[in-house]
């Protein structure tokens, strides 16, 4: 089965292991920031803290696990972008450079 290479995407599986491994840094992140600003910008005490910053945590790597993923699939089915290759640069270069030629014929004969 040959496949063009226009015709290539991410699997889903691809989507959903890059879906957790980000989230697993961004709510790390959430969870620290979270309990940081709760534990002294309020007078919880430390498990009051973790609770609270474990909770915030925990919805935000549900709830964004789940968008991420439909952003991600999304953008699978744009090609903008991803497949620039010198070979399309060089085709790009030759059809510019024809409209030039041309332009440059039409000029020289209406002289």
């Amino acid at each position: 089965m040959t496949q063009s290479k226009y015709k290539k995407k991410d699997s889903p599986t691809r989507s959903v292991l890059k879906a957790i491994s980000w989230r697993i840094i961004a709510s790390a992140a959430t969870f620290v920031i979270t309990y940081t600003i709760i534990r002294y910008s309020s007078d919880k005490n430390e498990t009051q803290a973790l609770r609270f910053a474990s909770t915030i945590a925990t919805v935000d790597v549900i709830a964004k696990l789940v968008l991420y993923y439909f952003h991600e699939r999304l953008w699978t089915n744009i090609y903008w972008g991803k497949y620039w290759t010198k070979k399309a640069w060089r085709r790009k270069y030759r059809k510019m450079h024809k409209k030039l030629e041309a332009l440059k014929d039409s000029n020289s004969q209406t002289k």
